[in-house]
């Protein structure tokens, strides 16, 4: 998510341990490939070599809920998505046996006061105030803004700032909107997704400024009568996010790497992001600032 540190949310932290069981043929045999939830892993068990924080197990931080990213809204529930099982392949090419995941306030993974993981998977754009306190990957997805009004509204380009705007509480989508298309009425900021969305469904706001890759999941939900009418670009991109001085940031980079030139980045975007999405988001028109009246 493109979102900053200033802000305190009140999201719940949970633990949960994936262990990695070997898989059997039919004949009762241990296949050397392990079973990370409903992900299938692909490369060389144990090709990189990583320093965790658990012995055995790859530490990952999140912010729940995520669909198409994370497909659960608890850490316990959560079997598959693209981040999910972007993790459980970097586990298993790091040769560590579980995921534990654990969910927290987006505000406190992206803070760099925590360093008790290994790596963030939060929809995390990659910002110059961010890497000042923490570490980041390449680059494996970019960020746009999308916009979400009611189905039925007459907003667009020309006339949105003239109405009630909803971002993500400590969000650059937040930044974005105050600094760059500066509305004429107050905007909203909300604490968490769900919360954005039901406002703007029961008309107390009347647009939300948010990550394209989020929005996306909730037009699908037939009873949501909401639909984007565009997006704005940003320049930007989620990387996985590291504790400032995290001795496997070399490592890390170089799985994830492998991961975005084999193609496994982007088969895990067709089969969950695909299907949470309902549509291209490179289909999507884009919104000029300039526009804006």
């Amino acid at each position: 998510m493109m979102r900053s540190a200033a802000a305190i949310a009140s999201l719940a932290v949970g633990v949960a341990l994936i262990v990695a069981t070997p898989a059997c043929d039919q004949g009762g045999s241990e296949s050397p490939k392990a079973q990370y939830g409903d992900c299938e892993v692909s490369g060389h068990r144990g090709e990189f070599h990583l320093s965790p924080r658990t012995a055995g197990a790859l530490t990952v931080k999140t912010t729940l809920p995520a669909p198409g990213w994370w497909n659960g809204d608890t850490p316990d529930a959560v079997k598959s998505g693209y981040e999910y099982c972007m993790a459980a392949n970097i586990a298993y090419r790091s040769g560590l046996d579980r995921l534990e995941v654990e969910n927290a306030p987006f505000p406190e993974v992206v803070s760099g006061k925590s360093k008790d993981f290994d790596l963030a998977l939060a929809q995390i754009t990659i910002t110059p105030e961010r890497s000042k306190v923490a570490e980041f990957s390449p680059p494996y997805l970019s960020s746009t803004l999308g916009v979400l009004i009611r189905d039925g509204e007459k907003i667009n380009q020309e006339n949105i700032r003239d109405v009630r705007i909803g971002v993500a509480e400590g969000t650059t989508g937040e930044e974005f909107v105050k600094d760059r298309l500066k509305p004429t009425k107050p905007v909203t900021a909300f604490a968490n997704d769900p919360e954005m969305i039901e406002a703007l469904e029961k008309g107390r706001i009347d647009a939300v400024v948010h990550d394209t890759t989020i929005l996306l999941a909730y037009p699908q939900k037939r009873e949501s009568g909401v639909h984007l009418i565009g997006q704005y670009r940003t320049d930007q991109g989620y990387g996985a996010l590291y504790p400032e001085g995290t001795p496997n940031k070399e490592e890390l980079d170089r799985v994830i790497k492998q991961l975005i030139d084999d193609g496994t980045l982007a088969k895990l975007s067709a089969v969950y992001l695909g299907a949470a999405f309902g549509q291209d988001p490179a289909k999507i028109p884009y919104l000029s600032v300039d526009a804006a009246s």
